[in-house]
């Protein structure tokens, strides 16, 4: 009984909490007064631990609810059992009415007019996407604060420019390095950015 309760709440949470992770919250701390499964208090510990961890904030905190709750049921089985229930419970109606607008995208997809509209959406995401990555340069390689004062070399982020082609080189022209995964850079990024204070 305990399980099809975890199911129904975290479900309803989930149809109902549009907006992500965060649109969760609220409806955490009606079930904690209406089930008495954990405390308001537990809430804010949820949050703190789902916003620290890796995935989504309400998958996190459905699935931290449903071990602990399940639990009283059945020690560790019971604590797997009612993460996985919690889990499904919450991602369920996602599932569902994407399942439903896909079957429905199928139908029209053909159509010119769909056909065209994607077409059109392509380059504005594309637009989108090398703004962002254009804002992020020049927010890493100059100091835009400075601008005001003219093109100076105080203009200039060297610190930024010497690991850019540092990075360029090491992931282009040096054989032993370019077939390198993508995420050693990033750390290794991220280890120099930290030493040197950029």
């Amino acid at each position: 009984m305990l399980y099809l309760r975890l199911f129904y709440e975290f479900f309803k949470t989930g149809l109902f909490a549009v907006g992500g992770g965060m649109a969760t919250i609220p409806f955490l701390y009606d079930m904690a007064d209406a089930t008495h499964w954990f405390t308001r208090d537990d809430v804010a510990n949820m949050i703190a631990v789902g916003e620290s961890t890796p995935g989504p904030i309400g998958v996190n905190m459905a699935t931290y609810v449903g071990y602990v709750t399940g639990r009283t049921q059945g020690g560790v089985i019971g604590s797997i059992l009612g993460a996985v229930v919690a889990t499904v419970g919450l991602v369920a109606p996602s599932i569902i009415v994407i399942l439903i607008i896909a079957s429905f995208l199928n139908s029209f997809r053909n159509n010119r007019y769909v056909e065209n509209a994607f077409y059109g959406l392509r380059p504005a995401s594309t637009g989108l996407i090398a703004a962002a990555g254009l804002s992020v340069v020049i927010s890493n390689l100059f100091f835009t604060d400075t601008l005001a004062n003219g093109f100076g070399l105080a203009f200039f982020n060297w610190k930024g420019w010497v690991l850019a082609i540092i990075l360029w080189i090491l992931t282009n022209k040096v054989k032993k390095t370019k077939g390198l995964h993508p995420i050693l850079f990033i750390l290794a990024s991220a280890v120099v950015g930290v030493a040197c204070g950029m």
